[in-house]
């Protein structure tokens, strides 16, 4: 299973549940997660897709730790099997 398969499952399965799913690219800062999802009702969260067992480099884990510190959801998707309950967390957490 490849990255690229994954990321394409993703996109698919939140646009199946009335969202979007964005490519994520910030021109002058790398390490951003690679997927933003933008669900109903303002929920956002970001993903770093990876291919199954890959881990996050450390400055990507840099980045997760600051957008979770202003509040954001942050995911690690390695596996098709995530999706679900991924979107599935994004769609019901609480919007403050």
């Amino acid at each position: 299973m490849h990255e690229r398969e994954i990321e394409k499952k993703l996109v698919n399965s939140v646009k199946e549940q009335g969202g979007i799913c964005w490519k994520f690219t910030s021109p002058g800062t790398a390490g951003v997660p690679d997927r933003i999802i933008l669900m109903p009702e303002g929920r956002i969260a970001f993903v770093e897709v990876k291919a199954p067992g890959e881990k996050p480099r450390p400055l990507q884990q840099s980045r997760h730790r600051l957008l979770r510190r202003l509040g954001f959801k942050v995911y690690v998707l390695d596996a098709l099997e995530d999706i679900e309950k991924i979107i599935s967390e994004v769609k019901d957490y609480e919007v403050t």
